[in-house]
């Protein structure tokens, strides 16, 4: 850790902030000979948006790719709601994967399919007996919450790039996730549409209470939708803060960041 960093300290946000939904403790995961995560320690409260922050090649989506399930971790703890994931038996951790979404840099949407049928395939799913009427009702609802009603029965390769955003949004939402994990999620958005995907994600928190991991190099989508940053540096949690904090940091390279 560089000299006048602002340390990482787990107890102390633990008991500060109560309700702790994903802990990490000397998490690590190497590709060959390439230590990616080295030694992370890590706390996400319940219903706070936490942006993670570093360079290109530090881990940043390999991190939540280990919470979401899609890696496993070599080393150390992670438990999700109190739960150690290792310890987990296959239909425990399909549960768990359940409470947690994730919205991908592409949206990863079907391209073959309109805006409904993107939006049933997830509820069709998990619940392969769902009433019409009630699948109907969840994706009007879905649609709502992130303002694309109109575009219901358009077809995902017609809509723009913040729309297919959005709509990656509602898919990811119509499950009612406890944890959503955001990887950049406004990469090769124009400004506009940046700040109105960083608002709509403050929305998310707010109506749903969901607790958040926000990968981003967009700046200013941390200031909007932060409540605590956390700076990763060769594979560890180097300083956390708030944006001010950080941004006004003794640390030179964490101050970059800002500039």
């Amino acid at each position: 850790m560089t000299e006048n960093a602002i340390p990482i300290n787990i107890e102390q946000d633990t008991m500060q902030n109560g309700s702790v939904v994903v802990e990490m403790v000397h998490l690590r995961k190497s590709f060959e000979n390439n230590d990616v995560l080295r030694d992370i320690n890590l706390v996400i409260n319940k219903g706070e948006n936490l942006v993670i922050i570093g360079k290109s090649g530090t881990g940043k989506s390999v991190l939540i790719k280990c919470i979401v399930g899609l890696m496993d971790c070599d080393y150390g703890s992670l438990a999700i709601f109190g739960k150690v994931i290792s310890e987990l038996s296959e239909e425990e951790l399909i549960e768990t994967r359940k409470k947690i979404g994730f919205l991908f840099q592409s949206a990863a949407l079907y391209d073959s399919m309109s805006v409904r049928e993107n939006l049933q395939f997830p509820l069709r799913r998990q619940q392969r007996s769902m009433p019409r009427e009630q699948l109907n009702s969840l994706i009007k609802e879905a649609l709502e919450n992130v303002g694309l009603s109109k575009a219901i029965d358009k077809m995902s390769t017609e809509l723009s790039g913040g729309m297919r955003k959005r709509l990656g949004l509602a898919r990811t939402l119509i499950l009612k996730p406890e944890i959503m994990l955001y990887d950049e999620p406004t990469t090769g958005l124009d400004p506009i549409t940046s700040k109105e995907i960083s608002k709509l994600i403050l929305e998310v928190q707010q109506k749903y209470n969901t607790s958040s991991v926000i990968i981003t190099h967009d700046m200013e989508c941390a200031r909007l939708t932060a409540d605590r940053i956390v700076v990763i540096k060769d594979g560890m949690c180097e300083a956390e803060g708030s944006f001010d904090e950080l941004k006004n940091s003794t640390d030179v390279w964490i101050r970059s960041f800002f500039e």
